[in-house]
């Protein structure tokens, strides 16, 4: 990838900053802007549309500088990237403490945040490009991998797709991981996507085997490695709404299909059909306000086929962009009959307090990753599937900038792992500290009513007081950077989610960090989801120790 800016996170053991917490932060937030992990890194431009790691490049620079002043005594404030305060307030406090894209109810829409983004007063932080903690597209490759998964054990009785026929669209920084995700379930996945530079760039990257321009092509290779059963993956350069459209005509039913485009964002995440990528992107230069309207339109249709798709009999999800709230909007009013990924398949998983946990590994030594590997899999032996996930992503994930891993572990196994893993950087047999993180979409951290807490038992999908919940006790209990983000995934006015990050660097004081924090951070999702009346969550709650006051009388009354 050619860029202007060619940044790259500090390897090894040497300190360039007054503590492993501060330089954590500043090798994550560079690791974020690297070129082999961000999409557009000379717009400071992470992944997801315009989901940013600063505002401007006068931030950047001066959260460098910041964190290289920073003493282990200090608190760094970032608002919409830019650091806008640094106090004194104690070692067991986070260094870091962000806040992006926030704003009152009333104007949270995509209109306003436009007119503060012109006047340089807020940028858009997605959920892990503004809390420096994205690794690349195996950060969300798990969790695409186990819904793919989940909707085999569902349709077919097995885990086992090969054979199986996969539609989507996208193959930008996240959705990038869906052709790699459907090959490592077996089945042979099509990806759709308008921009062949992308496509080009996740084969290049090792996440996807193919690149055709026509359907006609695309289906030969499906038909083709479906006979054999070989998994593959395929990308299609062309426009969702017209290949879905072009397969229906066809009589062409996926086994599933499902959509992650940037489509939460109308302007910078979604192209419209009826013209070339390059038209497209004259034509949103030209009149803004024409190209959204005929984005929404394009998305319309896209949802339709997806409908028809299901009315054939398909398995037929979304996954998370929103697209059915703007087809709706649209006209579309049954848009919302094909369900979500959250509770169609990985909500039980959230109830265990399961969800999207990652570590990256501060020396750049994938060696260091791979011990870890060796760890988990040692710890977790009686967990066929996490012990099969890590081999699979040994043999087919290339690193993107620092080494890292994703692991879905749960209530109960994040802090036992992670106190393990800092006894190793303790005795040296990890070369220098690793940094855990996780996705903002985790098991209780994150309101997000057309997605992650889309149909909610009790009907609590809106309340967003668990995300500011999970930001306020992972502060108390000590992580080393805690964010509060507004809109990631799904677009403004429609989420509010959280995120936390762990130095693990050898010390007691990480130790103690660890126990505190890698306890609450996902306690707190079977809190929410036990609190919802969840029988799974009520189960973890009793069997391992949650104290919820009101639990007890809360069955009573149900």
């Amino acid at each position: 990838m050619e860029t202007k800016t060619n940044i790259r996170a500090p390897r090894g053991t040497t300190l360039t900053c007054k503590g492993w917490t501060q330089e954590a932060a500043m090798r994550m937030l560079m690791n974020n802007l690297d070129p082999e992990v961000a999409e557009n890194p000379d717009e400071l431009i992470v992944y997801g549309g315009i989901g940013k790691a600063a505002r401007n490049w006068e931030s950047y620079e001066q959260i460098i500088t910041s964190l290289k002043k920073l003493e282990d005594d200090e608190t760094l404030l970032i608002q919409s990237g830019k650091p806008v305060a640094v106090f004194r307030t104690h070692e067991n406090a986070p260094r870091i403490l962000i806040a992006n894209s926030n704003l009152v109810p009333a104007w949270s829409n995509w209109e306003h945040f436009y007119e503060l983004e012109d006047r340089d007063l807020m940028m858009y932080g997605q959920m892990t490009a503004g809390s420096w903690i994205y690794i690349g597209a195996q950060g969300i490759l798990q969790g695409t991998y186990l819904s793919f998964v989940e909707a085999g054990k569902k349709v077919f009785g097995t885990a086992d797709l090969r054979g199986k026929f996969i539609l989507t669209g996208g193959m930008g920084g996240m959705s990038g991981a869906q052709p790699l995700a459907g090959k490592m379930a077996g089945a042979v996945i099509l990806v759709v996507e308008v921009n062949r530079a992308r496509i080009e760039r996740k084969i290049k990257e090792g996440y996807c085997d193919y690149i055709v321009d026509t359907v006609e092509e695309a289906l030969l290779l499906v038909n083709t490695l479906r006979e054999k059963k070989e998994p593959a993956s395929i990308g299609l350069v062309g426009n969702c709404a017209d290949v879905n459209r072009e397969l229906l005509d066809r009589a062409i039913i996926p086994d599933f299909v499902t959509d992650q485009t940037s489509a939460h964002d109308p302007i910078n995440g979604y192209v419209p059909n009826g013209m070339t990528f390059e038209e497209a992107l004259d034509l949103r230069e030209k009149d803004v306000k024409i190209y959204e309207q005929r984005a929404k339109e394009t998305m319309a249709e896209h949802v339709r086929t997806m409908l028809e798709f299901q009315q054939a009999g398909a398995e037929v999800f979304d996954y998370g962009n929103n697209i059915r709230a703007y087809a709706k909007e649209m006209g579309v009013t049954n848009a919302f009959d094909f369900p979500g990924f959250v509770p169609a398949y990985i909500r039980p998983l959230f109830c265990e307090g399961k969800g999207p946990f990652r570590w990256a590994a501060l020396s750049g030594d994938p060696e260091d990753i791979y011990k870890t590997d060796a760890l988990a899999k040692q710890m977790f032996a009686h967990d066929k599937s996490l012990v099969n996930w890590i081999d699979m992503a040994q043999q087919m994930v290339k690193w993107q900038g620092l080494p890292a891993r994703i692991c879905w572990l749960g209530y109960g196994d994040r802090h036992r792992f992670a106190l393990k893993v800092n006894e190793m950087v303790a005795n040296g047999k990890l070369s220098a500290p690793i940094v855990f993180g996780r996705d903002h979409l985790d098991s209780g951290s994150v309101a997000s009513p057309n997605r992650e807490t889309e149909g909610m038992k009790d009907g609590s999908d809106a309340v967003s007081d668990w995300p500011i919940l999970n930001a306020l006790v992972n502060t108390a209990s000590g992580a080393s950077w805690v964010s509060v983000h507004h809109g990631g995934g799904v677009g403004m006015g429609f989420s509010q989610h959280a995120g936390q990050v762990l130095v693990a660097d050898g010390s007691q004081l990480a130790s103690d960090k660890i126990a505190r924090v890698l306890i609450a951070d996902p306690g707190l999702g079977v809190v929410r989801h036990a609190d919802a009346g969840y029988e799974i969550a009520i189960n973890t709650a009793r069997e391992k120790g949650v104290h919820m006051p009101m639990l007890k009388q809360r069955d009573d009354v149900m």
